[in-house]
């Protein structure tokens, strides 16, 4: 969406905050021996202390509230039974509805302990998301973002899993601009602009540039052993910096 009226802006704040707030309390509240079904069941109740809907349950049928993914697992992992361990990589994305209005984040985190390249996979792409927001204002071009996510990837000597992207986002969970892209593509002419709500998430990886969906229909993996993080901002472009909405 663009956003037309204060309103606008307000009503994203408001839903932008509370997926950020949930997002910050499952992380904090990760422990090992706890399952992922666990997990979503205090982001469930955040959503309904909220008053929010969980959007991949409303928008797509998901079977949980939010989406966790462990280790061999990228993205849109399903909670249930599966414990957590120490030394997991863990992802967690929240995306919710209020008031007809979307927002959409997400993060990464070991369950300690950690190691160096863990650590550095997770601080790469944090920086990634960190310098594809300093990009992100309007008038330029949209590729960009996936320039500034392959920068940091090349430096750091990580792959950026292709088949993940960002998108925008306001009155739906997904909406144009579609496939905003973690990587440069030179072909694409889209350019931002002034009021535009997107989610900006860039997947980092140790090999995989693809991934594939599980049997399940929803969990998408990586090839074997490997290591994913992602993290994510719903953002609205301005003039100058963007106006991060799910920053907590």
């Amino acid at each position: 969406m663009t956003i037309d009226t204060d309103q606008d802006l307000i009503n994203l704040q408001i839903i932008g905050k509370i997926v950020a707030t949930t997002l910050k309390a499952m992380m904090n509240h990760a422990e090992p021996g706890m399952t992922t079904g666990e997990l979503d069941l205090i982001g469930k109740q955040l959503l309904d202390k909220y008053e929010a809907n969980s959007a991949p349950k409303v928008t797509y049928g998901f079977p949980a509230y939010t989406c966790i993914s462990v280790n061999e697992e990228a993205a849109h992992g399903i909670p249930g039974e599966r414990i957590l361990q120490p030394g997991d990589i863990v992802n967690i994305d929240v995306s919710a509805e209020k008031n007809g209005y979307f927002a959409d984040t997400g993060g990464t985190f070991v369950m300690p302990p950690s190691n160096p390249l863990k650590d550095r996979l997770i601080h790469s792409t944090q920086l990634a998301l960190t310098k594809a927001c300093e990009y992100a204002s309007a008038g330029k071009k949209l590729n960009g973002i996936g320039k500034a996510i392959q920068s940091v990837a090349k430096q750091k000597g990580f792959k950026i899993i292709k088949n993940l992207c960002g998108h925008g986002v306001g009155r739906g969970l997904h909406e144009e601009p579609r496939e905003i892209a973690g990587y440069f593509i030179p072909q694409d002419k889209r350019t931002l602009k002034e009021g535009m709500v997107i989610a900006v998430e860039p997947f980092l990886s140790t090999k995989s540039q693809f991934v594939s969906e599980m049997e399940d229909g929803w969990t998408l993996t990586g090839q074997p052993d490997n290591m994913s993080a992602q993290f994510e901002h719903t953002m609205v472009i301005t003039k100058n910096k963007p106006i991060l909405l799910t920053r907590c």
